[in-house]
């Protein structure tokens, strides 16, 4: 496999986890906002194999205990349940990242005990879903199957929000709330921009709208949390 980026550490990508964070190429969505477009686009080189990724974590044993993987869309990957059991059974724990856009891969990925956690991105409300995707039409069954199966256990989760002002608004929270309401967490983090986010002139909510949003979800979802906002 292909491996188009590493964080060598974090404290703040697999919550609970001193962690590495691996990148992998290729998605199917188009988010204007994405943070890692060049890893949706092709223009991010590999640079690593697999081989090298299993002994940079040989030699970080002790000092990391989990490793997260992120995008672009890890689950289109087909040798990805591979690459978690090997990083499983060198005795780390598990983050996958995922728009839970390809249900049946991740349901093979929970059966089969490979995450022990899985943080699921809820772009929007339903009627802005494919405006935010970047694309003409999204369907949303696979979606709302994902995240049924991760509702309905398997490993712990988050759903979270990339809130952008231009794209969201307080309804979406009335309305995203009301979609995923008894989860176990939901996280909303603000935009940033960076070069490679591909559209120019999106900006991240005020800290105050941030606040009113989470308020919303809390009505719904008990555990909503802020990432980046003290």
């Amino acid at each position: 496999m292909k491996i188009h980026g590493l964080q060598k550490m974090t404290l703040l990508d697999f919550p609970g986890h001193v962690a590495c964070t691996v990148f992998l190429g290729g998605c199917d969505f188009r988010c204007p906002y994405c943070h890692n477009f060049e890893l949706v686009d092709g223009s991010a080189p590999a640079i690593l194999e697999e081989g090298e990724l299993y002994a940079f974590l040989e030699k970080r044993r002790g000092l990391l205990d989990g490793v997260a993987i992120t995008g672009g869309e890890p689950t289109l990957r087909p040798d990805l349940p591979e690459l978690m059991r090997h990083i499983r059974d060198m005795g780390y724990a598990v983050k996958l990242d995922t728009n839970g856009g390809h249900p049946e891969r991740l349901a093979a990925i929970l059966e089969a005990g490979l995450a022990d956690y899985v943080s699921m991105d809820i772009k929007n409300s339903p009627e802005k879903y494919a405006a935010t995707c970047g694309l003409e039409a999204v369907d949303l069954n696979p979606i709302r199957q994902s995240v049924r199966l991760l509702m309905n256990g398997g490993a712990d989760y988050e759903f979270r929000t990339t809130v952008v002002d231009e794209l969201h608004e307080a309804a979406d929270f009335e309305a995203i709330g009301a979609w995923i309401a008894g989860a176990k967490r939901y996280f909303l983090q603000a935009f940033t921009d960076r070069d490679s986010v591909p559209f120019a002139g999106l900006h991240a909510p005020s800290d105050e709208k941030l606040r009113r949003y989470a308020e919303i979800a809390r009505r719904y979802v008990g555990d909503t949390r802020l990432r980046g906002v003290e």
